[in-house]
């Protein structure tokens, strides 16, 4: 099945590249890959200041801001870099509409659908349009302070509050579907997706979720209480941190990029987002078999070798 963009009768067919400039690999990585998109006649577009890192040909298209419009008339997203990398490149897939295909140059890199020594089959499948798009939950945040909305966000991964003193801890409420379930002094709270279930969720303890499930998860982190367990909650359910008053503020990280202080009786609203982020996929692979790979989990000798 090929979901790929039709680019139009007689119109170049166009990939936009972000690349995480500061690493050699993936300057190297960013080369190779433009190279074979223009042999094999796609158009590239590349950030402006992010093309002065890199050695690309002329023929490049540049874009001087780092707006949705850039992606405007473009088929495809291709991230090179790590976990932070392809974080910034779902906020530019978000706010487009455009499909995202990340080439994990990092670590873990769940969000990517290759590694780097497959950078030739990626060029090859992206030219033929072999590739499908899945879309993948996430969440919208809204705080509100005495009644009134002070700021909003969303993420793929989380929304998580947490303290910001060291020495004390943070006190919190949560709420689930506007009713009362706990309260506890703790480092945190972690409000994810599905797809953030392999992300800071899991760090904190929290349950692996398979991306075709549609969930919230709720993970406290450090809570000093007898009942802090994960929560998983239905996708249409409303998860509320609020912030207890006569504390120290709090603060509000949206997948670990974009922040907010959050003052003494701030609640945190977190439900299902109304954009999706949509990924680009090459493989037909089971999240099982992605989960063991990107985990080195020991299976090695379960009940013999497969047929």
């Amino acid at each position: 099945m090929t979901d790929g963009g039709t680019g139009g009768a007689g119109r170049t067919r166009t990939v936009f590249l972000l690349a995480h400039t500061g690493r050699p690999a993936a300057i190297r990585s960013a080369e190779l890959v433009v190279r074979g998109f223009l042999d094999a006649g796609l158009g590239v577009r590349v950030l402006e200041y992010e093309a002065q890192d890199l050695p690309l040909p002329d023929s490049v298209e540049l874009v001087a801001e780092a707006t949705p419009d850039c992606l405007d008339g473009c088929e495809l997203l291709v991230v090179l870099g790590g976990d932070g990398t392809l974080l910034r490149g779902a906020e530019f897939a978000r706010a487009s509409g455009v499909p995202m295909l990340g080439v994990n140059l990092g670590r873990v890199g769940f969000l990517a659908e290759a590694e780097r020594d497959a950078l030739d089959q990626v060029v090859e499948r992206v030219v033929a349009r072999d590739y499908e798009v899945e879309e993948r939950m996430t969440v919208d945040v809204e705080v509100h302070r005495n009644g009134s909305v002070v700021h909003t966000d969303w993420a793929l991964n989380e929304a998580a509050v947490q303290k910001v003193s060291a020495e004390k801890l943070l006190e919190v409420v949560l709420e689930i579907d506007g009713r009362p379930v706990t309260g506890f002094g703790c480092d945190g709270i972690i409000c994810a997706t599905p797809t953030g279930s392999t992300a800071y969720a899991f760090s904190a303890g929290g349950p692996v979720v398979w991306p075709e499930v549609e969930a919230l998860l709720m993970v406290p982190i450090s809570a000093h209480a007898l009942f802090a367990k994960p929560l998983v909650t239905s996708p249409d359910s409303v998860l509320v941190v609020e912030v207890l008053p006569h504390i120290p503020p709090g603060v509000l990280w949206c997948d670990g990029r974009r922040t907010v202080e959050l003052p003494p009786g701030a609640r945190v609203e977190v439900r299902r987002g109304a954009v999706p982020v949509r990924l680009a996929r090459l493989h037909h692979a089971s999240f099982t078999d992605r989960l063991v790979a990107k985990f080195a989990l020991p299976v090695s000798g379960w009940r013999g070798a497969p047929h």
